[in-house]
């Protein structure tokens, strides 16, 4: 399958929404029950650290950082999301995102990745221990799905080798 690493513009924001959508559908890769609006979206994200995967137009997986704090000593941390197209999971496309998102995001100074992940979700950790993410806890029971049900999120995280620490 062929596609490249390209920069998110505000005209993926619909592919990006419908991934999102697909990700919350699956009941193991958020909290959310349902997309934000691009504006709330766009503000919560890192503008340097945005990235699609696709071939042409089409779009099949999206990848983002959020800051994990308004501090400033906490400047360099930040949030991982990643999310992939149903129909091409497994494809590499998550693999080739979170390389090029580690790449962008060590190239603006971020000396720490964070990622919360379901316990379930053992597509997610596969992958982000390849990139090298280490399970650094788990928090029980934080939040509950739309359906009631309590979940448990493992922390993870990954220190730059490039940002001096």
């Amino acid at each position: 399958m062929e596609f490249i690493i390209r920069e998110m513009t505000a005209a993926d924001r619909e592919d990006v929404r419908r991934i999102y959508l697909e990700g919350i559908a699956t009941g193991n890769a958020t909290f959310e029950s349902e997309a934000p609006s691009w504006e709330r979206w766009d503000t919560g994200h890192v503008r340097s650290c945005r990235l699609v995967a696709a071939n042409g137009e089409r779009i099949f997986g999206w990848a983002a950082l959020s800051p994990s704090s308004g501090r400033p000593a906490y400047a360099g941390v930040a949030e991982v999301s990643i999310y992939v197209e149903n129909d091409v999971r497994g494809l590499g496309v998550g693999s080739a995102l979170l390389a090029a998102l580690i790449a962008a995001s060590e190239q603006e100074g971020f000396w720490t990745l964070q990622a919360g992940i379901f316990p379930e979700n053992e597509a997610s950790l596969a992958l982000h221990a390849k990139h090298g993410f280490c399970v650094i806890g788990r928090r029980e029971r934080p939040g509950r799905m739309k359906d009631g049900r309590w979940r448990d999120v493992l922390l993870l995280e990954r220190r730059s080798r490039e940002v001096g620490l």
